[in-house]
């Protein structure tokens, strides 16, 4: 009688997990699963086909993947090496799921129809604040889809970034937008600054920019705005395109109790909050001259004094302070390759976003700044940056300044209705 060979058990083992984790595959591949088809509808048809077509390929390749695990085991390769086939194929799967999970419920926040027509106006609200720039110097836009989620700051996933299967480049630039936030919008000028930052090689060359212009003040000082200079550069990207309306949001996002507005944290891009602000308000005064964001400054400045800083970060905020004109000018207003050699208002004018310029906006369009398509299509930075202020400068009226801005992007969805100017 043969003896029994003592690899079997292991086989049969391998063979029944490997077809555990086929089958999990195979399931990964109906997308419906993962969002309701009505959800996938809230998404306009190229972004739709662009997720899905990506989110297909990366689940093909790990179909792929189980399939030479499948084989392996069949030609009779060694157990030891399908085991640890089958152990990569188990960690890739928990990778995708994760991938297919983050877009499911980005996507799956439209299954709303009025929800997912205001949010389909933000990807268009996205792609134009990316085009303005990138545009300009002939860099080709990333597609740009908004989602909506808990928390107080918005976030973005960069497009062509690699996923956390760390080999498959997300397909859209995919930004999270608060719930607090959803009628005052103005964060997605800031994440979509990080993209722009990104692609046209700016972050870096703003950081060097900002190093050599503070160095003659203090070398911590420039070594401080270089590691900041990612951060700063969304926040300019906002400010250029929307005026003055991104700094009460920010400010609203990044405040806290005075500890909380002075902490530095080793390693973190962002500004800390205190001088985050003081800066944004630096460039509207800038730009625009007297304005309400000197009130907010002030407002700031009173509520959190510099004396309770700790000493260090107190010192760093003074030396800050002094610099504002030469970090406002390296900003905006100093020739970058980035650009064309040109500055950042050579490409996007921030005195097109003054308020006195959305006033005239406003004044000129009357009513039809609501409803007109060719505003919506002419002027959309424009139009959002005007709305989005109205509840800060006019309160009394804010719920209905709010409805306003949600009703106008919902009319911007590319699923909406052609509306008369």
């Amino acid at each position: 009688m043969a003896e029994p060979d003592p690899a079997e058990p292991e086989r049969a083992q391998l063979a029944a997990e490997i077809a555990h984790w086929r089958n999990a595959v195979d399931a990964l591949a109906d997308l419906d699963t993962i969002a309701a088809p009505a959800a996938w509808a809230g998404l306009e048809e190229y972004l739709r086909m662009r997720v899905r077509d990506r989110l297909a390929a990366v689940v093909a390749d790990l179909s792929l993947e189980a399939a030479h695990c499948s084989t392996a085991l069949a030609r009779g390769d060694d157990t030891g090496t399908v085991r640890r086939a089958v152990l990569a194929l188990r960690r890739r799967y928990l990778q995708v799921e994760t991938i297919l999970d983050f877009y499911g419920d980005a996507v799956g926040s439209r299954t709303n129809s009025a929800l997912a027509a205001v949010l389909s106006g933000l990807d268009v609200i996205a792609g134009d604040s990316l085009d303005v720039i990138l545009g300009r110097v002939g860099i080709a836009t990333p597609p740009a889809v908004v989602y909506l989620d808990k928390g107080l700051g918005a976030a973005i996933l960069r497009a062509d970034v690699r996923l956390w299967d760390r080999t498959s480049p997300s397909p859209v630039a995919a930004i999270k937008l608060t719930r607090h936030n959803l009628s005052y919008p103005t964060a997605i000028l800031h994440e979509c600054g990080h993209q722009v930052g990104h692609l046209t090689g700016w972050n870096t060359e703003l950081a060097d920019a900002l190093a050599v212009a503070l160095a003659p003040r203090s070398r911590e000082l420039a070594e401080t705005w270089r590691s900041w200079a990612s951060e700063l550069a969304a926040d300019v990207h906002a400010f250029a395109l929307a005026g003055w309306a991104p700094l009460p949001a920010l400010a609203n996002v990044v405040d806290g109790d005075t500890s909380a507005v002075y902490q530095a944290v080793p390693g973190d891009p962002h500004p800390f909050p205190w001088i985050r602000v003081i800066v944004n308000a630096a460039l509207c005064r800038s730009w625009f001259g007297a304005g309400p964001w000197d009130g907010l400054a002030v407002a700031w400045a009173r509520r959190h004094p510099p004396e309770r800083a700790p000493s260090e970060i107190a010192g760093l905020a003074r030396l800050s302070v002094d610099a504002l004109d030469d970090i406002v000018r390296v900003c905006t207003r100093q020739p970058m390759a980035a650009f064309g050699g040109r500055p950042l208002s050579a490409v996007a004018d921030p005195a097109r976003r003054s308020p006195d310029a959305l006033d005239a906006l406003a004044r000129r369009a009357g009513p039809s700044l609501l409803t007109s398509q060719y505003l919506a299509r002419r002027e959309p930075l424009a139009v959002l940056a005007w709305l989005a202020i109205r509840p800060v400068v006019d309160p009394a009226n804010g719920a209905a300044h709010r409805r306003d801005l949600l009703d106008w992007l919902a009319r911007l969805s590319p699923g909406a209705p052609a509306r008369a100017a």
